[in-house]
């Protein structure tokens, strides 16, 4: 029951913005109209006008609707740089993580049922390097955030860290567009604010994490050998410690295909 509410009340949304034809208002005329339109109603009325605006970007980035963009530089002309970024990026998260829970509460136990094994290799590696990857996919805008959205509730990922690295990794691009909604006027449509040059920022941004990593390790693995010097060569291709089971097996099939093994056990070979 709690998933056909969910499924009904995305529905809902969906059918919404095409019975009402809200598709209109999401178009660069259509916002430069609108804007036009509430600056003096938001003068009067600053708290409803936010309000309203909030519940709106967070219904569309939930039900995945398109149109995030052009609603972010409408709150860059209704509400200016600082205010509107502070505004679109906790609607964006909400939204998104809203997205993100719907997939993952509705679609997660099928897809699973059908690919566990394949999805096991990906919740594997996220359990490792989540957070990375998530911020990469964020800090590009070339990829659909809905995808991400309804992807990432597929897998395994914590929910707290699928919030807070989406807080952080679509900042940058939030600030962008906001920016750029404080001058909608002179803007004609979206595709020229994402120039090749901008996104190509954006993804040198994003694997500036995978490079701090690799730093990481890189110093963390001279203290592990420091005082220690490695051999120019090995006598043997395997040192295998413990005659069990695994032990006996692994050393078995190392000698089947030449390898020069050495097996180390300090009492009895056997295990199982």
């Amino acid at each position: 029951m709690k998933k056909i509410l969910i499924i009904l009340a995305l529905a809902a949304l969906v059918a919404a913005y095409f019975m009402f034809d809200l598709g209109q208002y999401l178009t660069i005329a259509g916002i430069k109209d609108t804007v036009e339109d509430v600056r003096g109603f938001y003068a009067e009325n600053q708290w409803l006008v936010l309000a309203v605006f909030f519940v709106i970007y967070v219904a569309a980035t939930a039900a995945s609707i398109p149109g995030a963009g052009i609603l972010t530089l409408a709150a860059g002309a209704l509400f200016g740089l600082v205010l509107g970024t502070v505004l679109v990026s906790f609607a964006s998260t909400i939204g998104a993580s809203l997205a993100f829970l719907s997939s993952r509460y509705v679609l997660r136990d099928t897809i699973e049922a059908k690919f566990g094994d394949r999805l096991k290799t990906i919740n594997d590696g996220l359990e490792r390097d989540g957070a990375f990857y998530l911020f990469t996919l964020r800090m590009i805008p070339a990829v659909p955030f809905f995808v991400i959205n309804l992807v990432m509730g597929l897998t395994r990922i914590k929910t707290w860290t699928y919030v807070w690295v989406s807080q952080i990794g679509m900042l940058l691009g939030t600030i962008v567009f906001v920016n750029a909604g404080t001058r909608l006027a002179q803007i004609e449509s979206t595709a020229g604010l994402l120039s090749p040059a901008l996104i190509g920022s954006f993804v040198l941004l994003a694997i500036v994490p995978w490079i701090a990593k690799g730093i990481i390790v890189f110093i963390q693995r001279r203290k592990v050998y420091k005082g220690f010097n490695k051999p120019k060569t090995f006598d043997r291709n395997i040192v295998i410690i413990g005659g069990g089971a695994a032990g006996l097996v692994s050393a078995i099939i190392g000698s089947t295909v030449k390898a020069k093994v050495t097996l180390v056990e300090a009492h009895k070979m056997g295990g199982d």
